[in-house]
């Protein structure tokens, strides 16, 4: 581990003087890519530092406490030598997390799909309610929402709704979102009080570069026509709405929330080409299989990863065994504690998998 810090660290120092170079500061292109691999760095660096520092104090506190001291002193020393020995246990937490492999989806943007499952319109009202909960905490990280494809129903549910995130770090944050979300309630329609549970599906997919997935054109059937909102009522008089098939797949992405027929079909490549990266993800990972299985899932969509009990006002992640009494905070957008502990068990068992 030290042997990789020290290296990082060379390289750390390369290019900060690198940045100071007057003619790399004069070509923008090549001045913001030192910028960016220096800033990747800057926080292990800082740790790496910190951790360095500490070390040379246990050092120091050592040759004291071998000196005959008075006995008021060596126990001031003993007490500080005890409280840098703790921390620099910590520091090398700190780095070994640091350490681990990036996943190189972690900045980007995510394409978020969520589908009404089992529970009719109940099951479209909880598709809206995690459609507002996901737009109420991309709201509180400064992250832009774009809303790419839905299909409403009467009573203000969604069968289906798709939506952008634009933000840096999106999609290391809700990437842990996808699977099956159960919900267990007294829906408004039941007279008799009984709990009804219901369900729908996230995919939460990193969104893809041109240069990562490129589409043959000719591999594409672009069909057109004419959009309807509720009761079949036409919602313009143009054929804007655009079905994109993907015939090597069989993938189909319809888009008819614009009144462009451009726009809707800007909107559908944008997905099919997430779709198509999600797919090359899942082969990489089942050619992968014989390694570690992550213990928060697979991020199958089968796979049921959480309820929301209304009656108890309770929230439980089913992959980390964490249970929240304060479903209400959740559902307006409050998710950080349950995914900051998601974060930390997917770590903790990478960090697991690598010492074994």
């Amino acid at each position: 581990m030290f042997d990789r810090l020290s290296q990082l660290e060379d390289k750390y120092e390369d290019l900060t003087r690198k940045l100071s170079d007057p003619a790399i500061i004069a070509d923008h292109t090549q001045y913001q890519k030192y910028a960016k691999a220096h800033s990747e760095l800057d926080e292990i660096m800082s740790v790496y530092r910190e951790y360095k520092s500490v070390v040379n104090q246990i050092a120091e506190a050592k040759e004291l406490l071998a000196d005959k001291l008075d006995p008021e002193f060596r126990s001031l020393v003993q007490d500080e030598l005890d409280e840098m020995e703790e921390k620099k246990e910590r520091l090398e937490g700190q780095l070994k997390v640091l350490l681990l492999p990036k996943d190189p989806n972690d900045e980007k943007n995510v394409i978020v799909e969520i589908r009404a499952g089992t529970g009719g319109e109940e099951a479209a009202l909880f598709a809206s309610d995690l459609f507002r909960m996901y737009c109420r905490y991309a709201e509180s990280k400064r992250w832009n929402i774009e809303l790419m494809s839905s299909n409403p129903t009467e009573l203000g549910g969604f069968k289906e709704v798709i939506f952008m995130v634009e933000g840096r770090g999106a999609y290391s944050r809700l990437k842990f979102e996808s699977g099956v979300h159960r919900v267990q309630r007294v829906p408004e329609t039941e007279s008799g009080g009984r709990i009804h549970t219901s369900a729908a599906t996230v995919a939460v997919l990193p969104e893809a570069e041109e240069v990562e997935v490129n589409i043959d054109p000719n591999d594409l059937r672009i069909d057109v026509y004419r959009s309807s909102g509720h009761g079949g009522q036409s919602v313009n008089t143009t054929d804007s709405a655009v079905r994109v098939t993907h015939i090597p797949t069989g993938l189909v992405v319809t888009c008819q929330d614009e009144k462009s027929q451009l726009k809707n079909k800007e909107k559908a490549l944008k997905i099919l080409r997430a779709r198509l990266l999600d797919q090359l993800m899942a082969q990489q990972e089942a050619e992968l299989a014989a390694e570690r299985r992550s213990q928060v899932g697979t991020g199958d969509r089968s796979e049921r990863i959480r309820t929301y009990n209304f009656p108890q006002g309770r929230i439980t992640d089913h992959r980390i065994g964490l249970t929240l009494y304060r479903l209400e905070a959740v559902l307006q957008g409050d998710l950080d504690e349950i995914i900051d502990s998601l974060i930390t068990a997917d770590q903790a068992e990478r960090l697991k998998a690598m010492e074994t």
